[in-house]
């Protein structure tokens, strides 16, 4: 039953940690980083987890919920995943686990927050889109959690790949229920996207915990293309030629079902899955996935997100996806068991274009000094709700809009989620400001397609470029991706030679070329301002920047010319 605290114990909170994940969840041992993580939630510290997909982020909760007062709540962004999550819990024969979301029936809604006033639940999972209302926020209030929990964490920054703006409630709902301890997730993020995670959940002097990105099991490709026809059957003979489930990842939901059929029409059990489909469509070749009813599942973005299969031999890329984030988080999904998988993006370099299209749209300016003007004239507190009706945006706009207004230092937001101004900028300076904090962001987004396409392009180790991007270094080559193997028979290197790194091919001594622009290292550079180093190579320096996103720069011209000089200071990264 939730509610109560376990015992003090004299083997420590690994032991009682160690105890309760064999009792309940059947698991003989934890991995270092998910019982380091643990521990500092145990003790009450704010924690932020980065993970790869696969390596056991919901353990870091699940154990610690068990012996800590109040059930522990669980922001989740779909639908699909909080249902895994809690049949998952049910499976295991833990205690407690509810839903509350849109799916759910008035009785099935009434019953879970009884149970939750009772004391009977442990775990309680919740979209962001729940907690925009007062009386879930009061709800949970009075339940008293002690554990507020943030999955799929990057939806949090705007510089994550996955921002959403119904995440950026999240510090205020935490305030509100009396500063729980606040557990952030995620599998991809680089140390700027870490930063602001932790800043916008209000997350106090956090722990990190940063697994290494790597995932030596999978072998990574790609096939370039000319013609789009030409693809799209590689595509089809590829899939049907591998072994084992798989997922065939395309830029649109037409795509999807037109390569679901070709598929079946080649005898495999394939099945299209897209946000267009209804629901009960989606449940069905989500559930018949993972039961291997479907051998493969040819979908668009929305489908994979906390897919729990571990059997997974193949992902592949239809089309290029907009961000490296995107793409490995989605290549992520296969061999979750350590077995080989096989990621291969099929790759024309005219597909990245729809990827520039999504990534240039403009901020209603007008609509952000609305926003403004109304919240500074009001004189008191604006409920959203009020505001939602005097200006006629929809949720998701206004929730964007408040967002680029706070960071603009124009609007706050106070405990109880009303609005008060800040600062003395009048609402069309404070509507510009805001603007140009979105053009940043969407100058961002181009860069991380341009990054995209340097991975589909690079001639050297693919899994040191998706490595250096998240900011880890590698030693090359890897000798599991396509271009360490021609290099290899081509005789332009060697086999692999990682006991020059710690053994798992991470470099230990300075960097290449005996260069300044260390992992991590804040750098200015004379036109694009401060950045940070997210990897260098011999002559090339990879900078996520504040103002323009991610840039690839040469070293010679940097240094010869004097453009990027580093910061003094700490430099970022996990403690």
């Amino acid at each position: 039953m939730a509610g109560t605290a376990a015992p003090a114990d004299p083997a420590g909170p690994a032991g009682r940690l160690g105890r309760a994940a064999a009792e309940v969840f059947g698991w003989s041992r934890l991995r270092p980083g998910q019982l380091e993580a643990m521990e500092h939630v145990l003790a009450g510290r704010d924690t932020l987890v980065v993970m790869p997909t696969g390596a056991g982020k919901s353990a870091v909760y699940q154990v610690p919920a068990l012996l800590l007062p109040g059930p522990t709540v669980v922001v989740s962004p779909l639908i699909a995943l909080q249902r895994d999550q809690v049949e998952a819990l049910h499976r295991r024969h833990a205690p407690g686990a509810v839903a509350v979301n849109s799916a759910r029936t008035g009785g099935e809604t009434a019953a879970a927050w009884e149970a939750v006033r009772a004391g009977d639940v442990e775990y309680l999972f919740l979209a962001p889109e729940q907690l925009a209302k007062d009386e879930v926020v009061e709800r949970l209030a009075r339940a008293g959690p002690s554990l507020f929990v943030v999955d799929e964490a990057q939806c949090v920054s705007s510089w994550g790949y996955d921002f959403r703006p119904d995440y950026l409630r999240l510090g205020q709902v935490v305030r509100r229920l009396g500063r729980p301890v606040v557990l952030a997730l995620t599998a991809t993020a680089s140390p700027p996207v870490r930063e602001e995670i932790a800043g916008r959940l209000g997350m106090e002097r956090p722990a990190q915990v940063v697994a290494g990105f790597d995932r030596p099991n999978l072998r990574l490709e790609v096939r370039r293309f000319t013609d789009d026809r030409g693809k799209r059957r590689a595509v089809v003979e590829r899939a049907a030629a591998q072994d084992g489930p798989g997922i065939v990842y395309t830029a649109t939901r037409k795509d999807a079902e037109t390569c679901a059929a070709e598929l079946a029409a080649a005898g495999l059990s394939a099945a299209a899955y897209h946000a267009g489909l209804p629901p009960a469509e989606r449940s069905r070749v989500h559930g018949a996935f993972l039961d291997g009813g479907v051998d493969v599942v040819v979908a668009t973005s929305a489908f994979g997100m906390g897919i729990d299969k571990p059997d997974v031999r193949f992902v592949l890329h239809a089309s290029a996806p907009g961000s490296p984030d995107a793409y490995y988080q989605e290549i992520g999904r296969a061999g979750r068991d350590g077995a080989p998988a096989t990621a291969v993006l099929h790759y024309r370099p005219e597909d990245l274009a729809l990827q520039k299209f999504f990534a240039s749209g403009h901020p209603d300016t007008a609509a952000l000094a609305d926003v403004a003007a109304r919240v500074h004239a009001c004189g008191a507190p604006l409920s959203p709700t009020r505001l939602l009706e005097e200006t006629g945006l929809s949720a998701h706009r206004l929730t964007s809009a408040v967002g680029l207004l706070e960071q603009a230092g124009a609007v706050t937001t106070t405990a109880g989620g009303d609005l008060l101004p800040v600062g003395d900028l009048r609402p069309a300076e404070a509507a510009a400001r805001a603007a140009g904090l979105a053009e940043a962001r969407r100058s961002l987004g181009r860069s991380r397609v341009e990054m995209m396409r340097g991975y589909a392009e690079t001639t050297g180790c693919r899994r040191r470029y998706l490595l250096g991007y998240f900011g880890e270094d590698y030693e090359a080559p890897c000798g599991n991706c396509d271009n360490c193997d021609a290099a290899v028979r081509e005789g332009r290197t060697a086999r692999p030679r990682r006991e020059a790194g710690d053994g798992a091919g991470r470099k230990t001594g300075p960097e290449p070329g005996g260069h300044a622009f260390r992992t991590g290292a804040r750098v200015r550079h004379r036109q694009w301002g401060e950045g940070t180093v997210l990897g260098a190579e011999q002559d090339r320096v990879t900078v996520l920047f504040d103002s323009v996103g991610y840039r690839t720069l040469s070293l010679a011209a940097v240094a010869g010319r004097g453009l990027l000089v580093p910061v003094a200071g700490p430099a970022a990264g996990p403690e």
